[in-house]
């Protein structure tokens, strides 16, 4: 079986208008969905809630895959853990700048029907359902 790498040093996809605020590399990432966790902060486990904006200044310390990641995989569903449907993950490695200012960290999540990205800006909550993925 082909090994496949995911280059975590390049610049990641960047919408028109956007800009990077913070990218954090990762070098070449021979895929194993085993080298991947799924991180919960204290503050959002059970009920609890936890503002974006408080979220990123936990994972400073942590090391966090970045937003190529998620391009990676959408380049291969194949691979997204199945149990990853019930989540919307976060890849914490690349902040944006939308053009009104506000910041976003990129998601993977499931339509129900097929696996998308998106962004959510840092002033939302993260709950229990929320996870960003870091190294295993």
């Amino acid at each position: 079986m082909k090994k496949l790498i995911c280059n975590l040093d390049v610049a990641p996809f960047v919408p028109s208008g956007w800009e990077v605020v913070e990218h954090r590399t990762g070098g070449q990432l021979e895929f194993d969905p085993a080298k991947i966790a799924l991180f919960f902060s204290e503050n959002q486990k059970g009920n609890k809630l936890i503002n974006g904006d408080d979220l990123r200044e936990e994972l400073k310390s942590r090391l966090v895959f970045n937003a190529n990641l998620i391009d990676f995989l959408l380049a291969h569903p194949n691979l997204i853990p199945e149990e990853w449907k019930e989540k919307v993950v976060f890849f914490w490695g690349t902040i944006y700048r939308r053009p009104d200012g506000h910041l976003c960290v990129r998601c993977l999540g499931w339509s129900g029907k097929s696996w998308f990205s998106g962004y959510v800006w840092l002033g939302n909550d993260w709950d229990f359902n929320r996870p960003a993925a870091v190294p295993a």
